[in-house]
């Protein structure tokens, strides 16, 4: 996701009515596209429009914005946590600023240095880091010029650092669930997107390592901040940080974000114990007995994040089984192994195709319909861990050496 050298700006304008990627997940951090004109077949020598060698690495996605894709990565022999911008025309580097140097924190094999997703906004760009024991927030502006860092807390995790920023109005806001030492406290925070001055803070329950960044749904008129983490699936008021329901468990940890369809909240987790859940955010204090519409034990994934589209949530799991999932029973309608390889990259939904690529660069699409039905399988010839970006007919892949754009 990241690279060296420098370029002049190129500046492509999307069409109108056409969407940028700018954040975790896409334009509503759920995995859904609106835009056509997606590649459906493609290899490493085929529908790539441009591929651009990356000298930083790490597992964040790409966000698209403006004309440009941001990614960060990690220098490891450098050991700079790093903050690149590419032309989404011609893949061309504009520029890479170094955020922090700091040294390689203990982290889980799957993980990686650079795991948190950037967030754009149009006008500046932000991103995570830990440079242990300290979480630090990086804000840049489209040019590369350093506008503000804070250091929120502390964090601690035995199996590392990931908290994509999320954007709400005014806010940047920042999960740090941790396993928190003695007399410490796991924590959400919301700066000004400007200043970077603190605006609220939550004290997080629990006090276990999660990775979930929250997703600002709206429920009836009301906004809601929603994840998972920490033994709980829990709401807040975005705007305050104040607490409106939570729902105990399912399982202790979450990595993957919630996403909202049909007016439930959905969610696939976690560890020790996989779930699927769909649970009514119309509640108020604990609902777990109350607002919980289904669930089902041993089934789902951990890493991957679902999608839904049509009434049906679809997902894969790490070891590689996809699924279908009726919204408002939770009758499961199909599932199939789509390889032996492990899967960590979420599933993207566009122009009603299912986007599930493993961890061995291969890319299933699936109709996204409530029977299996494979349309293509298509080999990138290098390892994929991160999340695509979809934006106006191109796909942007972060493989483990290069930043992949594919188009027809």
């Amino acid at each position: 996701m990241r690279t060296i050298a420098f370029a002049a700006l190129i500046f492509c304008a999307a069409p109108a009515g056409a969407e940028d990627w700018p954040v975790w997940r896409g334009p509503r951090a759920d995995g859904t596209v609106t835009d056509t004109g997606f590649a459906l077949k493609w290899s490493a020598t085929e529908g790539v429009k441009w591929k651009l060698p990356l000298a930083a690495g790490g597992h964040a996605s790409p966000v698209v914005s403006k004309g440009r894709v941001f990614v960060a990565g990690c220098n490891e022999e450098t050991k700079a946590r790093t903050l690149a911008c590419v032309d989404r025309a011609t893949g061309k580097l504009l520029w890479e600023k170094t955020a922090v140097v700091s040294g390689l924190e203990k982290k889980h094999g799957e993980n990686s240095w650079a795991s948190s997703t950037p967030a754009a906004d149009g006008e500046r760009v932000y991103v995570t880091f830990l440079d242990a024991p300290q979480a630090r927030v990086f804000c840049f502006d489209y040019d590369g010029n350093k506008l503000w860092e804070k250091t929120p807390g502390e964090f601690h995790s035995q199996h590392g650092f990931c908290s994509p920023p999320l954007l709400y109005k005014d806010f940047v806001i920042v999960n740090c669930d941790q396993d928190a030492p003695r007399g410490q406290k796991a924590y959400i925070v919301a700066f000004d997107k400007k200043t970077g001055e603190e605006k609220w803070r939550i004290d997080r329950p629990n006090k276990l390592r999660s990775y979930c960044p929250p997703v600002v749904l709206e429920f009836a008129g009301k906004k809601q901040m929603v994840l998972t983490g920490s033994k709980c699936v829990t709401s807040y008021d975005p705007d305050t940080g104040e607490r409106l329901w939570i729902v105990d468990g399912p399982t202790e940890q979450f990595v993957s974000s919630v996403v909202a369809h049909n007016g439930l909240v959905l969610l696939t987790a976690g560890f020790p114990v996989y779930w699927v859940m769909a649970i009514d955010p119309t509640g108020q204090g604990n609902v777990t007995k109350t607002h919980v519409k289904w669930s089902v034990k041993n089934e789902g994934g951990y890493v991957p994040s679902p999608v839904a589209h049509r009434g049906t949530m679809f997902l894969v799991d790490d070891k590689g089984a996809a699924s279908a999932w009726d919204v408002k029973t939770g009758k499961q309608l199909w599932k199939e192994q789509l390889s032996r390889s492990k899967h960590h990259a979420s599933t993207v939904v566009a122009e009603g195709r299912l986007y599930h690529f493993a961890d061995d660069g291969i890319c299933y699409v699936l109709k996204a319909a409530n029977e299996y039905e494979p349309l293509a399988k298509n080999v990138l010839g290098e390892k994929v861990f991160a999340s695509p970006a979809f934006s106006d007919g191109d796909i942007f892949v972060r493989g483990a050496k290069h930043l992949w754009c594919i188009g027809k």
